[in-house]
């Protein structure tokens, strides 16, 4: 050793700062791969905790739910970018250390946070949770990724269209390749529908308030808290930029609620079908978590009729307890598999069928989701989505309607389904769904109702109504 470094002094080490808003957002990520937890379920309880252990406020529950959505969102588009700055294969980094790089990828890429500050305060992350040897690796792939722009990123990574138009929307919108296909065929249409449909995936979806109607009004809703007026449901209103839904009066007494206007539109379409003879008997088959049980619920009591909210796993059923307590009609809730079910046939004027599927039509809310599915979950979805229809159409009396109902547009989970069972049943057709929502633009070419986020602002949310004949 020379002299000269023998003089040097050593640098003391310093001990990595944690950053509360950047370690609760890599939790929230490790919680989702980890544990198939949903963020929508992991983060507000992180946020909570965080902000009653002080020094934590709005802006920084801003920042950390912009970045656990915003890397959720884009995780595809990122890995591939990702991908392209290491020597090995992706499937060979440690989970966690794919983690804090995509957290740094978004904020490179994905925000407005200056270069410096994402790099240097992902490497403090990195020294934080997976220690300083690894930490080195994370700075050099961010160095390496900071070097470019998104667009120049995804021109360098993504195949071109003109190749492979499925792979090259996949990486540049962030969804697997079967999901943009399985889209595309849902939708129809050209290159820009579709790049439209993925892209509005990848927007934060507003909050929107149901007025329970009977019991609130969205006038009490717009004097409680700063709103817009509902695009399509009279009884929506959405909530401006970073409101509180759970601190406003009508909401913590039930007689409000946060739900989509498309679930909306699907409760009222099948509330105002017309029914042949007596409207006294409503049937919610699948009513977990409650949603669009309290909408019907609320909508049978003006009419003096009877709802019967029905859901199989005990822990929903109390949901949708929850959810009804307070409605001024008679109702009964009961934990019941719709496949086997205790009514008796013909017991329903009306019933809703909501059934289990892949909720492709609300990846906005569960970008995870994308990631987590694979083709192969529709083949065991099919037969319970067959079973519950079948169950529905025996349920309800001649002269009376069942709405079938997906947070899906797949076609294996809404027409196929629909049609399959239309041909072994018999005894019941199918009506046009579309007069019933007017003013609603661009819901298909019928008798069944398709809506979609860029086009309606709604989860991709399908109905088909089906009149019992004989």
């Amino acid at each position: 050793m020379s002299e000269q470094a023998r003089r040097r002094p050593h640098k003391p080490y310093r001990r990595p700062q944690k950053d509360p808003v950047r370690m609760l957002a890599f939790e929230a990520l490790r919680a989702v791969d980890e544990r198939d937890a949903y963020a929508n379920l992991v983060l507000p309880p992180l946020l909570k905790k965080a902000r009653e252990g002080g020094n934590f406020d709005g802006r920084d529950a801003a920042l950390a739910t912009e970045l656990v959505y915003g890397t959720l969102r884009r995780q595809g588009t990122y890995d591939a970018i990702i991908a392209a700055c290491i020597d090995r294969p992706l499937r060979e980094v440690d989970p966690p250390v794919l983690d804090v790089l995509a957290l740094g990828a978004h904020q490179l890429l994905g925000t407005r946070i200056p270069t410096h500050a994402a790099v240097s305060a992902s490497v403090e992350l990195a020294r934080v949770v997976l220690g300083d040897g690894r930490a080195k690796f994370v700075n050099a792939v961010l160095r390496k990724i900071s070097q470019q722009d998104l667009d120049a990123w995804v021109a360098q990574v993504a195949p071109p269209y003109d190749k492979d138009p499925e792979d090259h929307l996949a990486v540049v919108h962030s969804h697997p390749r079967w999901v943009v296909s399985a889209l595309w065929d849902s939708l129809g249409g050209g290159r820009a529908g579709i790049e439209d449909l993925l892209d509005a995936d990848n927007e934060r979806p507003e909050v929107t308030l149901v007025a329970r109607p009977g019991r609130s009004t969205t006038e009490e809703l717009a004097e409680a808290t700063e709103t817009l007026p509902g695009r399509w449901s009279p009884f929506a209103v959405r909530m401006a930029e970073g409101g509180e839904p759970g601190a406003i009066e009508a909401v913590k007494d039930g007689r409000a609620g946060v739900q989509d206007e498309g679930s909306q539109l699907v409760a009222i379409a099948l509330a105002n079908a017309p029914v042949e003879g007596s409207d006294t008997r409503w049937l919610d088959g699948c009513a977990g978590p409650g949603g669009k049980a309290a909408l019907l619920a609320a909508l049978a009591a003006e009419r003096g009729a009877f709802l019967l909210a029905s859901e199989k796993q005990p822990h929903r059923a109390r949901l949708v307890e929850r959810a009804l307590a307070g409605n001024p009609g008679p109702y009964q809730v009961i934990a019941a598999d719709g496949t086997r079910p205790p009514w008796r046939p013909g017991s329903f004027d009306r019933v809703l069928m909501d059934v289990p599927c892949s909720g492709l039509g609300a990846l906005r809310r569960r970008p995870e989701a994308r990631w987590r599915r694979r083709p192969e979950d529709l083949d065991g979805f099919a037969p319970l989505q067959r079973a519950l229809l079948t169950e529905a159409l025996s349920a309800v009396r001649v002269g009376g309607v069942v709405g079938y109902a997906t947070c899906s547009p797949h076609l294996a989970e809404t027409r196929v389904v629909v049609d399959d069972v239309l041909k072994k049943v018999g005894g019941a057709e199918l009506i046009d769904a579309r007069p019933l929502l007017p003013g609603v633009p661009a819901i298909g070419d019928g008798p069944d109702i398709q809506l979609w986020p860029h086009l309606h602002g709604t989860d991709a949310m399908y109905l088909a109504l089906l009149r019992r004949t004989a």
